[in-house]
C-alpha cells in the first residue's frame, strides 16, 4: 500500500537530528520532498545525502526558529523552490530544565518561546500555503504537557501549549481542508535521550527503571516508530482524522503502569 507521500512538499523544522532526522528519512524513503529547517548546518551534507539515497528529494536550510524572520525566509524559499508546501512537522524543541526554583520569568519565557513560539510561527507563514494544498501540520509533543515532570516549567508549558494548539487549529481550519494532529512521545530513544541516560550515577539501572514502566515490551520507543506515526498522519490515508493526539509510547501515559512490572 503507498501512503501517497510522492513529491509532497513537507518542511520538518529539527529535522536535522533524533526524532526530526527519522522523520526526514522516512518521508524521503516515500519520494517526498523534504524541506529541513534547522539551526545545525553542520548535519546537512550527510543527512541531504542519505535522503538522496532513499529515494526522496532534500532541500535544507539552516535558520534559527526564535527568529519571526529567518522562519519567514525559510518558508518563502521553500514556496519559491517548490511552489507548493503541502505538509508542516512542528518537531524542533530542548527540555532544557528551566523550572520553578532555579529559573525565573525570564528563562521560563525563553524556554517557552524556543519551544512553541515556532510552532505558532512556522504553522502562520505556512498556513496561506497549506489552504491552498489542503495540507497537513503535525505538531510533534511530550507527554510532560499532560502528566507534568518535576523541574521542567518551560518545557511543560510549552508542551501543553503545543496540545492545545493543535486542538484549536484543527477547530478552525477544518472548511479549509487542512488537518491538524498530534503525536504524544513519552520515552522515546534520541541522541538526547541516550545522553542524559549517560550523565546518571548508573545508567544501565536508571534506563532498566525508566523502560520497567512501559507496558508494551517494557522497551522505549523507537524515532521510526514516531516516524512512522507522523508519516500516515501527512498522508491522505489518514483523511479522516483531525484535532487527535495520537500517543505512540507503548501505552506509557494511559496504562496501568501496574501491568509493566
Amino acid at each position: 500500500m503507498t501512503i501517497e507521500l510522492t513529491e509532497k512538499v513537507i518542511i520538518v523544522t529539527g529535522g536535522a537530528s533524533g526524532i526530526g532526522r527519522s522523520i526526514a528519512l522516512s518521508l524521503a524513503s516515500e519520494k517526498a520532498i523534504v524541506c529541513i529547517i534547522d539551526h545545525n548546518g553542520q548535519a546537512f551534507p550527510d543527512i541531504s545525502n542519505e535522503m538522496e539515497e532513499a529515494g526522496g528529494k532534500a532541500f535544507c536550510l539552516q535558520a534559527e526558529l526564535t527568529n519571526r524572520d529567518a522562519c519567514l525566509d525559510a518558508v518563502n524559499q521553500v514556496f519559491e523552490k517548490f511552489e507548493r508546501i503541502d505538509g508542516l512537522v512542528n518537531n524542533a524543541g530542548l527540555n532544557d530544565g528551566v523550572s520553578l526554583e532555579n529559573g525565573d520569568i525570564k528563562k521560563f519565557m525563553e524556554s517557552f518561546d524556543k519551544n512553541v513560539g515556532h510552532y505558532h510561527t512556522m504553522s502562520e507563514f505556512c498556513l496561506p500555503h497549506l489552504k491552498k494544498s489542503k495540507g497537513v501540520i503535525v505538531n510533534i509533543c511530550s507527554k510532560t504537557g499532560e502528566t507534568g515532570q518535576g523541574g521542567t516549567s518551560g518545557y511543560a508549558a510549552a508542551n501543553g501549549a503545543r496540545l492545545a494548539l493543535t486542538e484549536n487549529w484543527a477547530a478552525k481550519f477544518p472548511s479549509t481542508g487542512i488537518r491538524v494532529n498530534a503525536v504524544v512521545v513519552a520515552e522515546c530513544w534520541t541522541p538526547q535521550y541516550k545522553w542524559w541516560i549517560s550523565q546518571q550515577a548508573n545508567p544501565e539501572e536508571k534506563l532498566k527503571e525508566i523502560a520497567s514502566k512501559i507496558p508494551l515490551e517494557n522497551r522505549m520507543t523507537t524515532c521510526e516508530e514516531i516516524a512512522d506515526t507522523v508519516l500516515f498522519l501527512l498522508s491522505p490515508k489518514s483523511s479522516g482524522i483531525n484535532g487527535q493526539l495520537m500517543h505512540v509510547d507503548g501505552g506509557y501515559v494511559h496504562l496501568d503502569r501496574a501491568v509493566a512490572l
